[in-house]
Parts: C-alpha cells; structure tokens; sequence
C-alpha cells in the first residue's frame, strides 16, 4: 500500500491506473476507521483494481471548534487496518495541501440542506462539497464509496456527482452496527462508558418508529412525537431532532406517501458527542 501526501503525487497515481485501464474506487473518510469503513474498503476492493482510501478531518464541514479539536485522529492504526481490506493507496494530505488558500467557493442544495443536518449544522454540507469535490477531481474514481449512516451526505454527493457531471458511480452501502445495535461511528470513541451503555436507546427508537411506520395506525406527525417521547424518559440523551422523511428528498412527511420508503433520521447529544442515525422504510 503507497502512502501518498499531495495532490500531486494522488493525480499521478491514478492517471497512471487509467492508463493502464484499471479501475478505481474511492473511498472518502476522516480517519478513526471502523468496520463500516473496512467494508466500504473491501467492496472497493472487489470491483476495482485501484483503491484509494483518503483520510482527511475536513476542516470546512465542521461548525462546532470542540468537535474538530476532539475528533479522533489515529493515522497509524488506521494504516494498518487499510492494507489487508485490499487498499493500494491512502491519501493522506494536511489542510494546507487541501487548501492552499481559503476556499470562497459556496454550494447550494436547495431543500436538500435545509432539513436536519444542514438546518442544526449551518454550512456543513458547503464543506462537505467542498471537499468531496477536490477529492473526485484528484483522484478521478470510476466509483466512490459512502456509508448510509450519513444518508443526507449520501443524497448531497448524488446531487453533486449529478450536477457537476462527475463521470463515476457512486455506491452506497448499509450502516454497519455494533452487536447492540449502536451505528458504528468514528465519534462512539468518545463516549464516556455510562454514555456507551445508554447509546443503544437511539437504535432503539428507531426500531420503534419503524414498528409504528409499517403499522400505519398513526400518522407521521404521531410517529415522531411517540419518538421524542420515548427518548425524552432517558435523562442522559438529549435529542436534537427525530423526524419522518421522504427517503429520496428527505422533506418531513406529514402523511403517508403511496409506494414510497420513508427514512426515519435522528441526531442526539449524550456524553458530550453528537451522534446521528436513520433507518429506511421501504
């Protein structure tokens, strides 16, 4: 597996893969990886020839200074994990190789960043497009990688690889969870220990709001107050937003669509670490 610093020494590789007519995968990430990301990795591995996983703390995408301060960073251990998921090359550059100069670039979603995430995180997914983009234009991937845990930044990057015109597929993959049924996460790290053991109550709930939305009975509006009002008895949790969406625009529902999944989308503080999950309803 080759270690690669600049964007420089990432464009040669891949234009060399191309020429050699291999295909490459892209697998973004921010480090402290987990299964999630190893099978991102392994799928990767599978069906291209190429495959760069990037390990970069995206410094735009972050409206919270604690939270970049804290995000756990272990290149090291991440390295050694990469090679046997079958990565040939992780790109692991600093923020002055990623922005040489401040980016005044700005991108707009629409209602696609209006709701959740991009409501309670004002400019994240600028920077999550930010940077999602100087990835794809350096390494120039046939296919790129992301997990469903973060199914608004899933949508974000369709939107992105569609309107830019980016000439490559982008595969999602379900979350991964822990054996308790915790998303698995980068951020779980922090979780002091009586944190870690409430942190399922999340999964919880949206097993519940899943039980509720087949069923029915209630109307989207009620699945979302049962919701709060199931997390609202776990003192330690404070939930930010539950809410019931359509799962291809992620706008709030407030009746049942015909034949369409509905995805059922969280984000709750516990222990100082803020924490998302969903689940999709077909």
């Amino acid at each position: 597996m080759e270690i690669l610093n600049t964007a420089a020494t990432l464009q040669a590789y891949t234009e060399k893969a191309r020429r050699n007519g291999q295909r490459v995968g892209l697998v973004p990430t921010m480090g402290a990886l987990h299964e999630g990301h190893l099978q991102l990795v392994r799928a990767a591995a599978q069906e291209c020839e190429v495959v760069i996983v990037s390990i970069f703390v995206n410094p735009t995408q972050f409206n919270n200074p604690d939270d970049f301060r804290l995000y756990p960073r272990l290149p090291e251990a991440d390295a050694a994990l990469l090679a046997p998921a079958g990565c040939t090359a992780l790109f692991l550059p600093s923020v002055e190789e990623m922005y040489p100069q401040p980016t005044v670039l700005r991108f707009d979603f629409g209602a696609l960043e209006r709701v959740m995430e991009g409501e309670h995180r004002p400019g994240h997914f600028n920077g999550v497009a930010t940077v999602v983009s100087k990835l794809f234009h350096l390494s120039r991937p046939h296919r790129a990688y992301f997990g469903q845990k973060d199914l608004q930044q899933v949508a974000i990057v369709r939107q992105l690889i569609a309107d830019l015109s980016f000439d490559l597929n982008l595969i999602a993959f379900p979350t991964v969870r822990e054996a308790d049924g915790l998303a698995m996460s980068s951020r779980n790290r922090r979780l002091p220990a009586e944190a870690r053991a409430v942190a399922p109550q999340l999964y919880r709930a949206l097993q519940l709001a899943e039980q509720l939305v087949q069923a029915r009975q209630q109307s989207p509006l009620e699945v979302q107050a049962a919701v709060e009002d199931y997390l609202r008895a776990e003192a330690a949790i404070t939930l930010e937003y539950f809410t019931v969406v359509n799962a291809h625009t992620l706008q709030p529902l407030t009746q049942w669509p015909p034949d369409q999944p509905v995805a059922l989308c969280l984000a709750a503080h516990l222990g100082g670490v803020r924490l998302i999950d969903n689940i999709v309803v077909q």
